[in-house]
């Protein structure tokens, strides 16, 4: 069976999360025989967003597609530039009109794929999107009309809205990847519909930190009720992520999860990057 093997990379966070990338990723791509590469980058600028120019430069690097979550209209530039960027995509149950697109339609290894972006609707105080569980069955109809492979990054803060969207979408996508609480889940497997599932892929960054940044600072605004920058944590740097196998129908046939330690670090700690942007 001639399956399309698909790497998706879990959130990068900040310029320690980048530089894992910029390390890893081409000979990871090789050994794995990846024909696409999807990874969020919702927290790749500081940790919070993504700004433009670590955009361009993940794409650059061979990140195909780059997905997002609630934090995709942090940084003013990604505002302006998304619209332009047609390998990034924000949420696509953000308002209609919304700068950018929620998912596109690409072409691997000769065959059609769809990546969706999508945004859970709990637990998140800033933003109040569209239902997902109305969204999502009949925009997969409509992409599965185009490319039977149709990839689903959910960015969701609740474990149970994952599950729920996971079972849904048996038989209409092939993969639904959990991502936002930056913490690998060790439930990856196939539905009996052929859809692939995990309720969150991992980070990209430190996994000795709080969710990539630096534990210190993010104890002390616990403590102290008091606002303060947060900063990436170099420390045990680590890419994770899973590799999904995709028959030709569009059903998933295998899934791993992806964990590559890091063990180059930058002396200027920038990874060759752009630096954080507020």
């Amino acid at each position: 069976m001639d399956t399309l093997r698909v790497l998706y990379i879990a959130e990068i966070v900040g310029k320690a999360g980048v530089f894992c990338v910029k390390t890893l990723l081409d000979a990871l791509r090789k050994e794995l025989g990846a024909s696409l590469v999807v990874a969020n980058g919702d927290g790749a600028t500081g940790g919070f967003g993504i700004g433009r120019a670590h955009a361009v430069y993940l794409h650059k690097l061979g990140v195909d597609v780059l997905t997002s979550g609630e934090c995709i209209y942090y940084k003013k530039d990604m505002v302006s530039a998304i619209g332009s960027a047609p390998y990034i995509l924000r949420a696509a149950n953000y308002p209609q009109g919304n700068p950018g697109r929620g998912w596109l339609v690409t072409e691997a290894a000769g065959r059609k794929v769809a990546v969706v972006s999508l945004l859970g609707i709990s637990g998140f105080t800033k933003v109040h999107l569209g239902n997902p569980f109305h969204l999502m069955p009949r925009l997969a109809e409509r992409l599965r009309s185009e490319a039977p492979t149709v990839i689903v990054d959910f960015h969701a803060c609740t474990t149970a809205e994952k599950g729920s969207l996971f079972h849904q979408l048996d038989g209409q996508v092939s993969a639904v990847i959990g991502s936002h609480s930056k913490v690998a889940s060790a439930d990856e497997r196939i539905l009996p519909g052929g859809t692939a599932v995990i309720t969150d892929a991992g980070r990209t960054g430190s996994s000795l930190s709080v969710g990539g940044l630096e534990p210190e600072i993010e104890i002390r605004k616990l403590l102290t009720q008091i606002h303060e920058k947060s900063a990436t944590a170099w420390q045990d740097l680590e890419l994770q992520g899973v590799c999904v196998d995709i028959a030709p129908d569009g059903r998933a046939v295998y899934i791993e999860r992806i964990r590559r330690k890091c063990v180059e670090v930058p002396h200027d700690r920038d990874g060759g990057s752009q630096e954080d942007s507020e």
